[in-house]
């Protein structure tokens, strides 16, 4: 019996999803790649297996190999032994799967009818139970075969492989010749392997099975071992790939069979990349199909395990050694990039419109942690985090508590400059100069393009304008107004006449970011309205020049945004021409006083420039922009001295000629 005697092997590094039972499940299996040393060596570029296969012969399938010359003159020979492995393996499945199915009967009988029944149920199970062992030992002596094989060409390729040019013609020997040929065999080797084991989000469902299977039975089936040789084959020819790039640097590995999504062949290089890309979104296809919701759930568990925010009601002991230097930032990166991944096909190809889970709980949780007072976080960290976010925001779907999460942080930090002082000038914090830089920046906010500079064009402030728009815009299109009301509840509540006298001429240049970017998503004449409504607070006594310009330019940005939807700007360029008008008399009055007419003209002067860019953004003129020139400027002209008088001289023949 197979069972009787416990059969011996050494401890192959092979693919496992158990844990160490030696330290009460705190620590990978001592057979994984992780917790052997496997992958540490491979990244140091070491032997990967010191120790092993130092003798003049190696046994491989149940012959005798020269170990240093086995896979330049047997490479095809070797490779057909190892897939006949596979297809025993295969067979094992197919001919004997149900001895794992039929473990048990019941037959309603009494007397001893009944006992005699009991009988041959317990000899058939003890029967079925043999086999199951037997098949269960076979199907692992197959698997311990096949790893043996794949870490021997590892061994191969880091000790005996030596660089030639594969098109040399000039070596002397016949085993030159092989060995610079082996490097594109090999990749066509690993490459008919791939396709034979396919993807593995669609194995067939037997054998998806053993991923259910508890890895602290006993006894596994044919199917489970053929899922865990597969996932080796993979891991394994990552590595090959690897030590082989490693191995031959700068040269070209030539298998016309072997070729990217395009068509083109691959270097040495981008193989082990194309092969390690491939996997990973079959693995997470598999996980998106499969076990898309316990998927986010372990995920989740495992990341709050290293940040230490675990509970422990459900801890994944498996991970508390891994140390990590900044658990949140890797967090955040890690959920971003998986997401990312959930549209991307097997064949490598975007479908932007597939329907994916999101995992916004977890995400909300990481965004407290980011914005805690608790917590020193930096704002070269809060713009990545955010960043993140807004990624996520446009990958999933909309989720409305996302926002008010973070706009209970930053309706307290309007008058913070969110710089990063070691970026230089990039980092300080800048004011929109004109109404239009003002337009751009939120128009910007609004859009779904995001390129690679945000991160030192914008700051963290921005990024939540940005999610605050994704959000918004999905929201709206999907439910209609009813998201907009409760985002506007939740922002409107939080700025009130305390906050607004608290602003400063940064808080304010926030505060009209904030509300031009709800005008461009929601409902203008309403935005506009509150904005009016929350202005009034404001005391002139106290609201400084250089504030009293940052709210004209924000008034002419949100006059441009009426003026992009077309939308008739009469309300506001009457508030905003009566402002000038008395502004332009007291300048008229002012002469002899020069730091009352300096003051008064910055604010004059952004009003010209104001309404200069209405105009010119205007297409047709028939939105009461007339209605931005008053009897002001009649006033404004005597006062006007050298360049003052030129200004408003050419700002007038410019507004003559496009009214003609």
């Amino acid at each position: 019996m197979a069972m009787e005697v416990e059969r011996q092997y050494s401890r192959l590094p092979c693919f496992s999803c158990g844990s160490d039972a030696r330290s009460g499940g705190k620590n990978f299996s001592a057979d994984s790649y992780l917790a052997s040393g496997s992958l540490k060596r491979i990244l140091l570029d070491l032997d990967p297996f010191p120790i092993d296969y130092e003798e003049d012969v190696v046994e491989l399938f149940g012959f005798q190999w020269v170990t240093e010359t086995a896979l330049v003159e047997s490479c095809t020979l070797l490779f057909g032994l190892f897939r006949q492995q596979m297809y025993k393996l295969e067979n094992l499945i197919q001919s004997n799967s149900s001895n794992f199915d039929k473990n048990s009967y019941f037959f309603p009988l009494d007397g001893g009818m009944a006992e005699m029944m009991l009988l041959q149920h317990t000899l058939m199970s003890g029967f079925l139970s043999d086999q199951a062992a037997n098949l269960h030992w076979e199907a692992y002596d197959v698997r311990q075969q096949s790893v043996k094989f794949l870490q021997y060409v590892k061994v191969f390729i880091f000790r005996y492989l030596e660089p030639h040019e594969a098109r040399d013609v000039d070596l002397p020997h016949p085993y030159e010749k092989q060995e610079a040929q082996l490097p594109s065999l090999l990749v066509k080797e690993l490459h008919s392997l791939t396709l034979h084991i396919g993807h593995l989000s669609e194995l067939p469902g037997y054998m998806l099975g053993g991923f259910t299977i508890l890895p602290q039975a006993k006894l596994f089936p044919p199917s489970w071992h053929l899922l865990h040789l597969y996932l080796d084959i993979h891991w394994s020819v990552l590595e090959i790939l690897h030590i082989l790039g490693k191995k031959l640097p700068r040269q070209t590995v030539y298998c016309h069979m072997f070729t990217n999504l395009t068509g083109e062949n691959l270097t040495n290089i981008s193989l082990f990349e194309e092969h390690c890309g491939n996997l990973l979104c079959d693995l997470i296809s598999l996980a998106a199909n499969m076990y898309t919701k316990s998927f986010w759930s372990w995920l989740s568990k495992i990341l709050k395990s290293v940040s230490g925010k675990n509970n422990h009601t459900e801890a994944v002991s498996t991970f508390e050694s891994i140390p990590c230097k900044d658990p949140l930032g890797f967090s955040w990166w890690i959920v971003t990039h998986l997401a990312s991944l959930y549209h991307v096909d097997r064949n490598g190809n975007v479908d932007i419109k597939k329907r994916i889970e999101s995992n916004w709980p977890f995400v909300e949780d990481l965004l407290k942690q980011s914005i805690s007072s608790q917590t020193t976080i930096l704002e070269e960290q809060l713009r990545m985090h955010l960043q993140c976010c807004l990624t996520l925001s446009h990958t999933w779907d909309a989720n409305l508590p996302t926002v008010t999460i973070l706009w209970e942080y930053y309706s307290k930090n309007l008058n913070s400059p969110f710089t990063i002082p070691w970026f230089g000038l990039k980092g300080l914090a800048s004011l929109s100069k004109t109404p239009l830089s003002m337009y751009e920046l939120v128009k910007s906010c609004c859009s779904d393009i995001h390129t690679p500079d945000m991160y030192t064009s914008s700051n963290s402030y921005h990024f939540f304008l940005r999610i605050l728009a994704q959000i918004m815009k999905k929201t709206v299109s999907t439910n209609g107004i009813h998201p907009w009301k409760q985002i506007k509840g939740r922002i409107y509540s939080k700025v009130h006449q305390k906050r607004m006298r608290e602003l400063t001429e940064m808080g304010l240049q926030k505060f009209f970011n904030l509300f031009l970017v709800l005008a461009a998503i929601a409902e203008t004449e309403d935005v506009a309205s509150r904005v009016l409504e929350l202005l009034r607070f404001l005391s002139p006594v106290s609201t400084s020049i250089a504030q009293r310009a940052l709210i004209w330019k924000g008034f002419f940005a949100l006059i441009l945004t009426y003026v992009e939807k077309n939308m008739d700007i009469s309300v506001l360029a009457e508030e905003l021409s009566h402002a000038f008008r008395e502004k332009a008399k007291d300048f008229l009055v002012a002469q002899n006083d020069l730091v009352q007419k300096q003051n008064l003209w910055m604010l004059l002067s952004t009003y010209i420039d104001g309404v200069q860019e209405v105009f010119e953004t205007s297409r047709h003129l028939h939105l009461s922009e007339e209605n931005l020139l008053n009897d002001g400027f009649s006033m404004l002209l005597p006062g006007c001295r050298g360049t003052e008088l030129a200004m408003v001289l050419n700002f007038l023949q410019d507004i003559l000629s496009r009214l003609r």
